[in-house]
């Protein structure tokens, strides 16, 4: 049930929206200078106004403030002294649409700000601001409009509204905020290459020892330190973002994350950090030199300069310091990017990218989860399906007793013990792993615990059949088989979708048609053994008859015959399934 609840370091790109950053409107993070996150400047040339029922107030007021113009998405609205536009928001917001707009803290006042609370087009938005008893002489509000994810105004001003004995305002209209500065970015000359790697920088590459001079494929980052500072190279087959980031953890929250995202034929590379599990919040790019970028055969490339340390410097990270490291590849449009669809790559271990060089690699699913995966294919793709077989169609064939039982019985047992111990093992790793349940994981965990309770119900249920006469045997071999063929075809299904979830996605599109070969592979031999069962017993009943009792002698022959080639049937099976079970555990292993 290897499942997402708490993904790794780089799910920081995980669910960006298709308007801001945050299409649910909780945009805490541009409380402040009310700049979104978007990595691109404001527009200069507002359309939309910020408009007040009236222009005067007394401490207990409410007053109604409305945003307005051409059809837009986002907001963002707060109150502040005219007299001191960047201090604190003043006062607190009353909601008139609670279904286009919500409350914010912001500043640690509840309720001080208000924005979108869905991305839904909108021409107009009203609320009430409740006016405080410790409020300025003079109050203006400041919006930032967001009408597409590239397309925004930050800092619109209302008219000034007054208490009635205060002093004229003469402090100049809060105007827009000024676009930031974007550092110059060149066009790389050439490919990077990944000579040096472990001899003067420090190098992740997946597959290993690939070189992206060669191979658009090779996922590639190096680390090039240069006295106080240290050049950074990203490499890799993608249309839309790369990324890594730097973590003291395989877990999500306060990491050091560099994003370079394909935006009309060009490349915005931006460094981020996260705060928990909340979405990365771009940050700016005053950090970064000599950013350079190449696109070339749905490869990307892209490279910045940045120091050592940045002492002061909120969510960068000193580099000379041990982290995990994280890769990720997603899609991106109009410089919006989107969910990856594979699990980031990530380090076995920490490291110094400043320390010694060295070459290493990195995998996409943690050992705990391929341990998962691997014990159920074991479980559910070889020995359940040999048990079930052994039992169904080999009885006479394996007859013989073994350790004071049927043979058949015997292999029929261990097998499906077998199988019960590998689930109940397998289904304590992803716990282990995410420290809980996957709440993000869609059906595959609850098929799993389906399975572990008939992988554990099944062998109980067989200690408690009643004897071979017994009047309510007949009524366990029903209820056995049935719970048994559930079991293995739940399990079929959660392994289909197991192998599609983020930690545990199998590359490419042969999975799907592998496990359909497994699955026809399985039941083709139930129906050929079946077949093959049932002509049998219709000679059986035709040389049973007293009149031809002079057949006899031909009737033994004809049943060895008959196990010879179930025995033929078998070993063909068993090494049939080996093989769809090697292909699935080769896959795991190079994950």
């Amino acid at each position: 049930m290897a499942a997402p609840g708490r993904p790794a370091a780089l799910l920081l790109l995980l669910r960006l929206g298709l308007v801001a950053a945050f299409p649910n409107g909780r945009v805490t993070e541009s409380c402040g200078d009310m700049v979104p996150r978007h990595g691109h400047p404001p527009r200069p040339d507002p359309k939309h106004s910020v408009a007040v029922a009236r222009t005067t107030f007394s401490p207990g007021d409410q007053i109604e403030v409305a945003v307005s113009g051409p059809e837009f998405k986002g907001f963002l609205l707060e109150a502040r002294n005219a007299e001191d536009p960047s201090g604190a928001p003043v006062g607190s917001f009353t909601l008139i649409d609670k279904e286009a707009s919500q409350l914010l803290t912001c500043g640690g006042k509840e309720g001080s700000a208000v924005s979108h609370s869905n991305a839904h087009k909108k021409t107009a938005v009203k609320v009430l601001w409740d006016a405080p008893h410790s409020a300025p002489n003079h109050v203006q509000f400041l919006a930032t409009v967001v009408e597409k994810y590239k397309s925004y105004w930050v800092r619109l001003p209302s008219p000034v509204i007054s208490q009635p004995k205060a002093p004229p305002f003469s402090t100049p209209a809060a105007t827009p905020a000024p676009s930031p500065a974007l550092p110059a970015a060149s066009v790389l000359s050439g490919p990077f290459s990944a000579a040096g790697c472990g001899s003067s920088k420090f190098c992740v590459r997946s597959p290993s020892a690939c070189d992206p001079a060669a191979e658009h494929a090779c996922l590639f980052l190096s680390f090039t330190p240069d006295g106080r500072s240290v050049t950074v190279e990203l490499s890799g087959p993608s249309k839309g973002y790369l990324s890594f980031a730097l973590s003291h953890d395989r877990w999500m929250g306060d990491d050091d994350a560099y994003l370079c995202i394909h935006d009309n034929q060009a490349v915005s590379i931006r460094p981020a950090h996260l705060t928990g599990r909340s979405h990365p919040a771009l940050d700016s790019w005053d950090t970064l030199e000599a950013v350079a970028w190449r696109l070339e055969d749905g490869g990307m490339q892209c490279s910045f300069r940045r120091d050592i340390a940045l002492p002061g410097v909120k969510g960068r990270f000193d580099l000379n310091t041990s982290y995990y490291i994280f890769l990720a590849t997603g899609a991106a449009e109009d410089g919006k990017i989107y969910r990856h669809s594979q699990q980031p790559l990530i380090t076995y271990e920490r490291h110094d990218v400043t320390g010694d060089p060295q070459d290493v690699g990195a995998s996409g699913a943690q050992p705990l989860l391929r341990a998962h995966g691997a014990l159920m294919l074991v479980g559910w793709m070889t020995t359940v399906s040999v048990g079930v077989i052994v039992a169904r169609f080999f009885k006479p064939v394996l007859s013989r007793p073994l350790f004071g039982e049927a043979a058949w019985f015997q292999v029929h047992r261990a097998l499906m013990l077998l199988t019960s111990v590998l689930t109940c093992i397998a289904f304590v790793l992803p716990f282990l792993y995410r420290r809980g349940w996957s709440r993000h994981a869609g059906y595959h965990p609850y098929l799993g615990c389906v399975v572990l309770a008939l992988a554990v119900l099944q062998p109980l249920l067989a200690v408690l059949r009643p004897a071979l006469n017994d009047p309510r045997r007949q009524l366990f071999n029903w209820t056995h088989w049935g719970l048994g063929t559930v079991a293995r075809i739940v399990a079929v299904a959660a392994m289909f979708l197991g192998m599609d979830l983020p930690e545990l996605a199998l590359p490419g599109p042969w999975k799907t048609y592998t496990m359909l070969g497994f699955v026809a592979w399985h039941v083709g031999t139930e129906v050929l053994l079946e077949v093959h069962s049932y002509r049998l017993s219709r000679k059986v009943e035709i040389l049973d008859d007293t009149r031809i009792q002079i057949m006899q002698p031909f009737t033994m022959a004809e049943a060895e015959e008959g196990h010879g080639f179930k025995k033929a049937v078998l070993a063909v099976y068993v090494c049939g399934n080996v093989t769809f079970l090697v292909i699935f555990l080769s896959a795991v292993s190079h994950l």
